[in-house]
C-alpha cells in the first residue's frame, strides 16, 4: 500500500477519516456533554495534521497520475464530508489496482 502515491493516499485517507469521526462522534459529545474540551483540542490537532497530510498526498498522486481537477476536487470535497474518504477509497483502490498493472516488473 505504501508503494505508490495512490497507496499512500488511501492510507493516510482512511486514518484521517478515522480521525474525523473520532473528532465528530466522540470528542464532541465530551465536550459539549461532559464538559471535557481538552478532547477536541488534542484529537483536533491530531485530525488537522492529518488532514494537511492529506492534502499533501492528493497533490502527490495528482501530480503523478495527471488526474483531472474534477477528480482532485472529488477526492477533495470527500475529505471534509463524514464517511467521505471511505468511500472514495473504494475509487482510489480501483486506480490503485489500474496503476499497478500498468507499470512493468521490476
Amino acid at each position: 500500500m505504501l508503494s505508490n502515491p495512490i497507496g499512500r493516499l488511501r492510507l493516510i485517507g482512511l486514518i484521517e477519516g478515522i480521525s474525523f469521526l473520532v473528532l465528530l462522534f466522540i470528542a464532541m459529545p465530551l465536550k459539549y456533554a461532559a464538559g471535557l474540551p481538552e478532547a477536541v483540542k488534542y484529537v483536533g490537532w491530531a485530525h488537522g495534521a492529518l488532514f494537511v497530510l492529506f492534502i499533501v498526498a492528493l497533490i502527490h498522486a495528482s501530480s503523478e497520475t495527471e488526474w483531472s481537477l474534477t477528480k482532485i476536487g472529488g477526492a477533495f470535497v470527500a475529505s471534509v464530508v463524514p464517511f467521505g474518504t471511505f468511500v472514495l477509497d473504494r475509487t482510489l483502490k480501483r486506480d490503485e489496482a489500474a496503476l499497478l498493472g500498468s507499470r512493468p516488473a521490476a
